[in-house]
This record gives structure tokens, sequence and C-alpha cells, in this order.
């Protein structure tokens, strides 16, 4: 018997069903972050129990009563503990006899059951038959958002509450050197080493103490800042980690060659990051329970209890929902914020908010890349490979590298320092060399990452992390080899892949996206396509846009083969979203900063899309009853190089360093002329 890894790691049943009011409570360690995994996830729970999804109440990710699912991320939600909900749900049912009778005599059998009962001990009946997988099914979390219901952390008002602000150094790198003593009238100070925060009853009272706080405070001059207008070279420039990925003595000098770079990039949610904590005050020594909407709870536990000495045991934390976002946002620093401040006032709980400048100055960044690709063709195919991608870590998230990585942390009078930004491991995609290994038939081919290490600026983890460039490179590529070789491109990628199911998606995209027929001038068309992390979701895609004083996308048309598929409107979705997004970071977006600051502070100065902008996106899924992975990371690298080649197919001018702004496109067709 194979027992799903999610459940080895936490085999008590307990950890994973209760009851409660007379409904089954489903516990699981993956949280909701706007993207509806615990709707699909209570589809995969109600057929493993044989019960209706209305009669399973999903409970949100808690370290004291839950299982420890890591973190939520990597489009692996589904993969992971659907097979682990599938098995719980088995074992379920061989243990009370299955949902025979009535349904209310059924819940009862469940909550008669042993919560210490092992798991893994136990063989599970046979699957059910599948009735809530594969449709629909409305969403549990968007009743309460589209009606004003209280749901988020920051809709949250225990008795006592205070709220707290936090004082931001003046750049990367800062301590504090003197912090005049004023009158703050209903206010708290908080400071440690260079953290200053407040804390008080009413927020009013708190933002303009901060705002007084900030005219006395003086500053050390902190880190220099690379120059934001020339990264690549201040990423080729060192020192790196290397990252060999394969050496098939590829071409040293090839014939064709092209060198694509994106900027760092922010997570821009529309509402701010947030966290609230309460320290004990009853004497039996500290315990502290924080509220995040952290991506990993338990990690994040882990990491405060490091970060200021405690047992992890003494250290709970609950996920409420908040801004979403799919990476590693500002949700976990703020959560430390809150517990520093919280220590301040024992028994008392703190809610911290942070401010749109916070966010997008303070926040963890997407890290800027740079890629050189190189290919020889012969007879019209490509006959050799080479693929460089410089890049900083995509991961700082709590806990890696053996640190706590809380921002706060770096502040204290006794700081908790931050390693520099690593990657995740081969064996979870990698970070810099994530997709960068084409899926095509190139011939021999070698592949390297070069990973800076010293860095002022802090990176980590957001949505599809390295292979948002290397695609784009490898994508835009592809189409610069295509008409190189006299070849039509959608023709040009399916002579080079003997995958069928990638060779499907590219076919039936271009066949839906019209590939072929006429468009009106300065109007294109482009084609991109991945397999994510390249054993995740098939995904190509076909842009439409319109040049004339801006880059504007039409319509982009998805097809994606996402195996069987949980929830069919939840995972078009999470596509439709994905491009979406893809669409703003390919056209809008850039981090931007002066030699000692981040500057883009607002929308700005950090434009993101505007609905008037969005794109008309068409998604189909392809029918499949091979195992789920995940969707929501797979559109942004092929709508990315789909829209720059679109913008070639438009113009005759390539560009290849994002964003496609409308400086962009006036300094390719400067350069070409």
């Amino acid at each position: 018997m194979s027992v799903p890894l999610h459940v080895v790691a936490n085999p008590r049943l307990g950890t994973w069903v209760s009851v409660a009011d007379g409904v089954v409570v489903v516990h699981v360690g993956k949280v909701e972050l706007g993207q509806g995994i615990l709707t699909a996830l209570a589809q995969i729970a109600a057929d493993a129990l044989g019960l209706p999804v209305a009669a399973v109440r999903m409970r949100a990710a808690y370290t004291a009563d839950g299982p420890d699912e890591g973190l939520t991320a990597g489009s692996l939600s589904v993969l992971q503990a659907g097979p682990a909900l599938r098995h719980v749900g088995a074992v379920v049912r061989t243990l009370t006899g299955g949902p025979a009778g009535d349904l209310t005599e059924y819940v009862a059998r469940i909550a008669a059951l042993d919560p210490a009962t092992d798991l893994c001990e136990i063989a599970p009946a046979a699957p059910g038959p599948a009735v809530a997988v594969g449709r629909s099914e409305a969403r549990l979390d968007l009743p309460d958002k589209v009606l004003g219901r209280p749901r988020y952390l920051t809709d949250l008002r225990p008795e006592g509450l205070l709220h707290g602000r936090v004082l931001r150094p003046a750049s990367p790198g800062a301590s504090l050197v003197s912090l005049a003593d004023i009158d703050l009238p209903g206010v708290q100070v908080v400071r440690d080493g260079s953290f200053v925060g407040v804390v008080g009853e009413r927020e009013a009272d708190v933002d303009g103490a901060l705002t007084r706080l900030a005219a006395v405070a003086t500053w050390s001059d902190g880190h220099e800042l690379p120059d934001e207008n020339d990264l690549p070279a201040w990423l080729r420039a060192g020192p790196h980690d290397e990252i060999p990925v394969l050496d098939e003595d590829a071409p040293v000098a090839p014939a064709h060659s092209a060198t694509y770079s994106k900027p760092f990039l922010a997570h821009a949610s529309i509402a701010p990051s947030a966290g609230m904590a309460q320290w004990s005050d009853h004497g039996s020594g500290d315990r502290l329970h924080v509220w995040s909407h952290s991506q990993g709870i338990h990690a994040l536990g882990t990491a405060v209890a490091a970060a200021l000495a405690l047992e992890p045991g003494t250290v709970t934390v609950e996920h409420v929902e908040n801004a979403g976002c799919y990476g590693h946002n500002a949700a976990d620093d703020a959560a430390f914020d809150a517990v520093l401040l919280a220590r301040a006032v024992p028994g008392r709980p703190v809610l911290v908010r942070w401010s749109r400048s916070d966010e997008l100055t303070w926040g963890p960044l997407s890290s800027a890349m740079t890629a050189t690709v190189g290919a020889d063709l012969a007879d019209g195919r490509i006959a050799g490979w080479s693929y460089d991608v410089w890049s900083l870590g995509h991961s700082s998230r709590p806990g890696y590298a053996g640190a706590p990585g809380l921002l706060a942390g770096g502040h204290l009078a006794a700081p908790v320092a931050a390693p520099p930004p690593t990657d995740p491991p081969p064996a979870a995609g990698g970070g810099t060399t994530r997709n960068a290994v084409p899926i095509y038939d190139v011939g021999p081919r070698r592949i390297a990452g070069h990973r800076r290490t010293v860095t002022p600026l802090r990176t980590s983890a957001m949505r599809a992390l390295g292979a948002y460039l290397n695609v784009f490179a490898i994508e835009s590529f592809m189409d610069e080899l295509a008409i190189a070789a006299g070849a039509d491109p959608v023709d040009f990628h399916l002579a080079h892949l003997d995958d069928d199911r990638a060779a499907h998606v590219v076919r039936r995209a271009a066949e839906l996206g019209g590939w072929g027929t006429p468009l009106p001038d300065e109007t294109g068309r482009g084609l991109g396509f991945a397999r994510y992390k390249d054993k995740g979701a098939w995904c190509a895609v076909v842009a439409e846009v319109a040049v004339d004083h801006a880059v504007r996308v039409r319509r982009l048309t998805v097809v994606a083969d996402i195996g069987l598929v949980v929830n069919p409107d939840g995972a078009r979705n999470q596509l439709e979203g994905g491009a979406t997004q893809a669409t703003s970071w390919t056209t809008t977006e850039r981090v931007r900063f002066s030699r000692r600051r981040i500057t883009s502070d607002d929308w700005e100065t950090y434009p993101i899309l505007r609905f008037a902008d969005a794109p008309v996106v068409d998604v189909e899924l392809v029918e499949s009853d091979a195992p789920s992975v995940g969707a929501g990371e797979a559109a942004q690298g092929p709508t990315a190089a789909a829209i720059a080649n679109a913008v070639h197919d438009a113009l005759g001018v390539r560009v290849r360093d994002l964003p496609l702004t409308t400086d962009a496109v006036v300094r390719a067709i400067e350069a070409a002329e």
C-alpha cells in the first residue's frame, strides 16, 4: 500500500478530520489565497468521504490542529494535498462502513472515530465514484467577498485590539542613528535597535504618530543600489554561484544568438499586507498566537520562534485570508512586525497594516534576470543549443537557508542575519534555471545558470520564478529561429516537438487563435509555449497585439493540459488570471530606484494593467484522465513570449528587454535602423 507523503508526515486522523455542529470539518495545510484551492480540495474530500460538498466544511490552515503541508506554492496544492485527502477519506469510509444510510448517522459514526488513529496502518477502501470532482462547483470563499461580509485578516476585531504601524528605514541597509523624543498622545512607541513602531487604540493616532516620528528620525546612508538602467551588466558582474544544468558538447560559437532581460517586479497586490499577534499574559511562560495570510504558516511559526529564541511549540499561527499573491510577499514580514509590537503589550492583540509605499518598496521582489541564447540551424532544424541565465536567488522565505528571513529581524538591536536569496532545490523545479531546458529536440545542449550572491535588494518567489524570463527568452528565440529558417513559427515549433500533449496544445491554440488569418496593419499574432517546470501543465498561448503609440494586447487564446480537472471554472480562472498578470508584467511593470532607495512607491510610479487595457482571454482545457497538475503558473512565460512575438509580427522589430513599453519599442526600432 502506497501512502501519500503528506499522510506519512501527518499520520493522525484527527489532524485531518473532525466533526463540529453536525458537519464534517476537513483540515488542510494548503491555504486560500484567492485562487480557489479550498473549493477544489473540498470537492476531492467530499468525493473521498462519500459526502456532498455542502456537508463538508473546510478548516483554514492552523498550526495547532491541522496538517503541515509545507508551502502553498509551485502549483502543487492539488498534486500534493489531493492524494492525501483521497487516502484520508478512504480510510474513514473503511472505519465507518461508508456513507450507507442516513447522512446524520454517518457523520455521527465519523465523530465517534478515535482521532489518534494512525492512517498509515489501515488499508483504505477502494475509491468511490467521482461526483463533485470534474464539476464547476461554486467557490466557497466568494459569497463573503461579494457581499462584503467580514472575512479578511484586516476585518478581525478581537476584544482589546490595538493597532500598530512600523517606521521603515530610509533605504535598504540603513540603520537608525537617532530618534528625537517627542510627545505622541494616544500611542506607545516600541523600539528595538533600528526597529521602531507605534501601538495605539485608534488607527488615526498611530498613523499620525508614524508621520511625526519619520520627521524626527535620522538614518545612516544604507546600501548603494545598482543602476536601474543597466541591470543585465550588474547581474553578470557577480560574484556568482554557478548552476550547471546540462553540457552535451553544444556549439561554442553558435551562428544565431540573442540576449533577453526582465527588470525587478513587485507583487503589487491591490491591498497591502497585514498581520496580527497576541502574547500571553498568564505568567506561564511566553506563548504567542499569530494570524497571517502567509503561504507557509508552519514555516512562519518556526521562523518567529527562531528569531526570538522561543520554543517552537509556544508559537501558533492561524491562516486568515487577506490580499492574495502568488509567491512570497510581505505577509510574513507584517506578521513579525505585529509580533514585535504585541510583545510590548502582553495580553492585547495588535493588528499591523502595511502602507502602499511599504508594500511596493519593502516587500520581497521578483529578481531581475538576463539570458543569452545561441543555436545553430541545419536544413531548417535546430542543430545545437546554448543557454546562459543570470539572476538573483528566487527564495528568501522564512526558514530558507536555515535563517528566519523576516524583514524586521535585520533591524533589531541583536540583528538576525538574513543570508542572500537562494533557489528552491532542483526537485522543486529550481528558481534561476526553472524551465531553462527547452522542451524541443534541439541537438546537443549546454545550459547553465549564474546566481549572483551579493545584492542590496531582497528577492524571493513570485509566480513562476525564473520560468517567466526563461520561457520568454526561449520562445522568443524559437520565433527568431523560425524566421531565420524561413518557416512558419507554429510549424517550426511542431517540427521540433515529439511530445504529443505538447503538440496538441500548440496546434489547438493556433487554431482557436486564428493563426494565419489576415490582420489589420500594425497588428500581429505571436505564439508562446512551455510545460511548466518540465513536469507540470502544458500551456500554449496565442496573442493578438495592436501597436500604435503603445503595445495593446487585444486577445489571448490559452490552451492548457493540466490532466484531470477538479474544478473546470476554477482552472480556467487560474489560467486567465495568470495570463492577465503576465500581460501586466510584460507591458507595464518595472521596479524603479535611485542609487539609495526604491522610488516606485505608488500606482503612478509602479503602474499595473488597468481594466480598460486588459485583453480578452479565451481558455480551453484539454480533457484528460491523467494525474492532475497545477494551472496557476503555467501561462506566465508563454504569455510574455506570445506578446513579444506578436509585436515583432506587427512591426518587424524585435523587443528583447521587458517591459514592452513605448520607450522599449522605440529603442528597438532605433537599434534596428
